[in-house]
């Protein structure tokens, strides 16, 4: 089967922001400000629903590929946690971070970055919109 021609991707913040209302999580507020740091960083960052969870992705021109590789995709919320917030980088492994932003070495090169507080997500902010402008310049586009 042929792969899907998507060149672009609509972004869909009134789901996020549907999502964010009806949510039950101890750091709500952080979530927010997660949402604002990652949307700020570039205007072809998108937002979706995606995963049961806010999901980001880069919504320019991108050639055809296979949908089921994700290759647009830059971060997803993982809000297991009551006291973190856990945010996925699925291919974070491609972006050279010396930082201690991103920590895990999985097998399918995503890696993770942990937020507990405001000045958690303030302390990172700098180090987190290096590495999203990083991996946005690595993007199969």
């Amino acid at each position: 089967m042929a792969p899907k021609n998507e060149t672009t991707k609509p972004s869909e913040p009134h789901k996020v922001d549907a999502y964010i209302q009806k949510m039950q999580h101890p750091l709500k507020n952080l979530v927010e400000a997660l949402r604002q740091l990652i949307l700020s960083t570039d205007a072809e960052i998108g937002e979706e629903i995606k995963w049961n969870a806010p999901t980001f992705f880069y919504s320019g021109e991108m050639r055809p590929s296979d949908p089921k590789e994700y290759k647009r995709y830059l971060i997803v919320f993982n809000l297991f946690k009551q006291d973190c917030i856990r945010l996925v980088f699925p291919s974070g492994a491609k972006v050279n971070d010396t930082s201690v932003l991103l920590e895990g070495s999985y097998a399918d090169g995503r890696r993770l970055a942990h937020f507990y507080s405001f000045d958690d997500v303030n302390s990172k902010k700098e180090v987190m919109q290096r590495v999203i402008k990083e991996w946005l310049r690595l993007l199969d586009k």
